[in-house]
């Protein structure tokens, strides 16, 4: 009989811890993971192009998870309790530098946090709140998940990441915020120009070329994308070629290389080993 009872008591201590243990979603991706599945395959090549590039350049690892529900994973828990612990579970940002950054969208709660790596100062938490508030949420109320976190994304980059890697204090909040959300616009496309300049430079050379048809130059170069790249699959895009002289014309369609990480393997890699303390906002709409 005490056999018996010590073993039922260890079966239920094993149930219990078992029960309560926190489980956390596996990324596949080091820079979105869609599991809400509201971001069209446009805006999340967008967005894997953008957080590749910061993490190329800066060496901050910011990465974008959505959820319908946290239900599965933490029933009872709050969500910066939650985002702490999931930040810490995958090890976002560089251990020695602890600068990563956690996009959080929780659909189904209406929810989203913002987390920040240790490195970060408070003054950062009062900019994030900033972007979510005024980039993250008026879209989010309009069920418009893909903007919302392409634009918002787009300031954590400028405004967050890119200064505190470059070792600037947070810049103020602008009196204006029109005025602050035409200077990021700027400097994106500024951004977008540099990456297409090298592409964009080869069609303008076809305009020195002569025409296989007619013989004259000024050729004209167009491209179209068919299928935009993503982190799991190539894209394709069609090139036409025209003769505004003649009318001659060819086509031909190209292969987008895949977006790849740092790091290869078809996981992309592993983050870096980087920890929170809780520092971050939210937001809910």
């Amino acid at each position: 009989m005490p056999r018996l009872l010590t073993a039922l008591i260890a079966l239920l201590a094993f149930t219990s811890g078992g029960l309560s243990a926190q489980t956390y979603p596996d990324y596949t991706s080091l820079f979105v993971n869609d599991l809400a599945g509201v971001i069209d395959a446009e805006a999340e090549a967008r967005l894997a192009e953008r957080l590749s590039s910061l993490r190329e350049e800066t060496g901050v690892e910011a990465t974008v998870l959505t959820l319908s529900s946290r239900a599965p994973y933490a029933a009872g828990e709050t969500l910066e309790d939650f985002a702490t612990g999931l930040f810490n579970h995958w090890g976002i940002g560089l251990a020695e530098r602890n600068d990563g950054i956690l996009i959080l969208v929780v659909t189904g709660e209406r929810e989203m946090r913002v987390e920040l790596g240790s490195g970060y100062s408070q003054d950062y938490d009062t900019i994030a709140q900033d972007i979510v508030t005024r980039v993250f949420l008026p879209p989010f109320r309009s069920g418009d998940y893909a903007a919302g976190i392409e634009a918002g994304t787009a300031e954590l980059d400028d405004r967050i990441a890119r200064r505190r890697a470059a070792n600037l204090a947070p810049l103020p909040l602008e009196a204006k915020p029109e005025e602050a959300g035409g200077l990021v616009a700027l400097a994106a496309a500024a951004l977008v120009g540099l990456a297409l300049f090298r592409r964009r430079l080869g069609d303008m050379v076809q305009r020195f070329r002569r025409c296989p048809s007619c013989g004259r130059t000024g050729l004209r170069r167009a491209r179209q994308t068919i299928r935009p790249a993503t982190t799991a699959t190539p894209g394709l895009e069609r090139v036409r070629t025209d003769c505004p002289a003649c009318g001659w014309h060819s086509e031909r369609d190209d292969r987008i290389s895949r977006i790849r990480h740092r790091g290869g393997g078809s996981s992309g890699g592993s983050f870096g080993g980087g920890r929170s303390s809780g520092g971050g906002v939210s937001g809910r709409w």
